[in-house]
């Protein structure tokens, strides 16, 4: 079975508060973007197997993917192997939940193959337990996010741009990027006001509002980010912004020859230089 994981961008967050558990309270508009991995998912006869075209992605149980398909196969008695060859085209340490979106592919890959006739509500609760993003990456739908990650709320409107994203050779580490934030003089963006924005179909108002508190603290660790940011905005992108906790940058644009123009100037600047679409209904593939 073959299945894409689709990445996502922030095109805002806000850490609102340190939680007593170590984690952050957070709101958020994510959406999901073209830009994905390609998953090829088989029965074999025992075991779960991982192979992938890059070293950078652990095959053991240390992947994400790894450990979704264990408690799939524990959870619903599945007696037969697991194969799974992925050809990673998201970048790690980026931002773009690459790792969340091939559990949730594999989530949903499982069900299908297994015929378990699991709810998309039922696969997001069992990826809540291995990763905060994976419930969002399980819906791949534009959602205004709060908790730590976890708890959704769908904004059902279409939102179209196009979105050139560049990341640095250099990568951020989002527990030491959370470490350093400091909440009384981090930038807290609008996020109802975003949400509202994309519901008025208000392009301009979603420009407006991007930001990012996570944004400041991953410029102290890796200056290319604002750099990158700079130039989008004078070749002439509309807005700019680091998403999640970085390193990729992603500019907005709804003109292709703006998107183009960019392109051609990253392109072999930086080891990671792309175009892509936020994802919606008429731009989706499935498989």
């Amino acid at each position: 079975m073959k299945v894409r994981a689709y990445a996502k961008v922030n095109l805002a967050l806000d850490v609102v508060s340190e939680r007593n558990d170590g984690y952050h309270e957070l709101e958020m508009i994510m959406a999901p973007i073209t830009l994905h991995d390609l998953i090829y998912i088989s029965r074999q006869k025992e075991g779960i197997t991982i192979s992938a075209n890059t070293y950078l992605v652990p095959t053991d149980k240390r992947n994400i993917m790894y450990q979704v398909a264990e408690i799939m196969k524990e959870r619903y008695h599945i007696t037969s192997g697991i194969n799974i060859q992925i050809y990673k085209h998201i970048p790690t340490q980026a931002g773009l939940a690459g790792g969340s979106a091939d559990g949730a592919a594999v989530l949903r890959a499982m069900n299908k193959m297994f015929h378990l006739n699991l709810s998309l509500e039922t696969l997001a609760a069992i990826g809540k337990e291995v990763g905060a993003d994976i419930p969002f990456c399980v819906y791949e739908k534009m959602a205004f996010v709060d908790g730590i990650g976890e708890q959704l709320n769908f904004i059902d409107h279409d939102f179209h741009c196009y979105l050139l994203l560049v990341k640095p050779k250099k990568g951020v580490s989002t527990q030491k990027c959370f470490n350093r934030v400091n909440l009384n003089t981090a930038i807290h963006p609008d996020i109802s006001g975003m949400k509202h924005a994309i519901e008025c179909h208000n392009y301009q108002g979603v420009v407006d509002r991007l930001g990012n508190t996570l944004e400041q603290p991953s410029l102290e660790m890796v200056n290319d980010i604002e750099i990158i940011k700079d130039k989008m905005i004078e070749l002439g992108f509309d807005g700019s912004l680091m998403s999640g906790s970085g390193s990729c940058v992603f500019g907005m644009t709804q003109d292709k020859d703006i998107l183009e123009k960019g392109f051609q100037y990253f392109y072999k600047k930086y080891p990671f230089v792309r175009k892509s679409e936020i994802l919606n209904e008429s731009n989706r593939i499935d498989y």
